[in-house]
């Protein structure tokens, strides 16, 4: 029977199904309907678009590193930029501190059993550099094309680790997570790089990303953590059903790695572990 080390490093993902209990994740998708009424569209309009070239010059996004802000999904606007729904069912995420800034987040995102998953899978020295809420909205909730989260999260070597938790059930209907196996293996294709207070993708790699016959869709019960390596390239569809598929994401790097100063995140403060 292989460890859990060797399964991660053979396949580049591990699932742990039933890893939150029902408690847990209501108290954090609680708090994120709080933080979404609390918030006003009118002073930050900004959208989150999965070309991530257009962070470039979205001021408010680069800000967010240090921050917890919401971004609207790019379908949640009509041709005059009016809101087409109520602002809960048009928000695509928030992020990215809200492990470090929150709370109720920081309890949910700093636990013993996340740290001994992080030891068994190798990290010596787990920090948390970014903190994701994703709705997937109804009817609107985007696609997130293939790419791999090294790319936003570059160090020497490279060490980023992904721990993704579903907190409603993630079904191909509702837009759930697509793996390639093994494909961590493969070059990191591309880098998004930070040039003051902008940056931009730059490719290195013109590998071409899997397709579906090389990847398979991760259908997961909410409840469960997803832990995948920075290299594994990852998708998901669009949200066309009448159900969305919230989750909540932690991007880890290992102290022990040379984290990038050319990184678009750059912590105010030093970033902490899993306790």
């Amino acid at each position: 029977m292989p460890t859990l080390q060797q399964r991660y490093q053979r396949d580049g993902f591990l699932l742990f199904p039933d890893f939150v209990d029902a408690a847990a994740i209501s108290s954090v998708r609680q708090r994120a309907q709080e933080i979404v009424t609390a918030f006003t569209p009118q002073d930050h309009p900004s959208i989150f678009s999965t070309d991530r070239q257009k962070h470039a010059v979205d001021a408010y996004f680069m800000a967010s590193a240090n921050d917890v802000r919401c971004f609207f999904e790019e379908h949640a606007f009509d041709a005059e930029g009016r809101l087409t729904r109520e602002k809960a069912l048009a928000i695509n995420k928030i992020g990215h501190a809200l492990h470090h800034l929150d709370p109720v987040f920081e309890a949910f995102s700093r636990t013993g059993a996340l740290a001994e998953i992080a030891t068994a899978i190798g990290l010596q020295q787990p920090q948390i550099w970014q903190s994701m809420y994703i709705f997937k909205q109804p009817g609107i909730g985007g696609e997130v094309g293939w790419h791999q989260d090294a790319t936003f999260f570059d160090s020497e070597p490279i060490t980023v680790t992904t721990f993704w938790f579903a907190l409603e059930d993630a079904s191909l209907e509702n837009g759930c997570l697509w793996l390639e196996p093994g494909g961590h293996r493969g070059p990191l294709r591309e880098r998004f790089v930070r040039h003051g207070d902008s940056a931009q993708l730059e490719k290195l790699d013109a590998t071409p990303w899997p397709d579906q016959q090389h990847a398979i869709p991760l259908e997961v019960k909410a409840g469960t953590l997803v832990v995948f390596h920075g290299l594994l390239p990852h998708y998901s569809a669009p949200n066309r059903s009448p159900h969305s598929r919230h989750a909540y994401t932690l991007h880890v790097v290992d102290g022990a790695s040379r984290y990038s100063a050319r990184n678009w995140i750059q912590r105010d403060t030093a970033p902490r572990g899993f306790v």
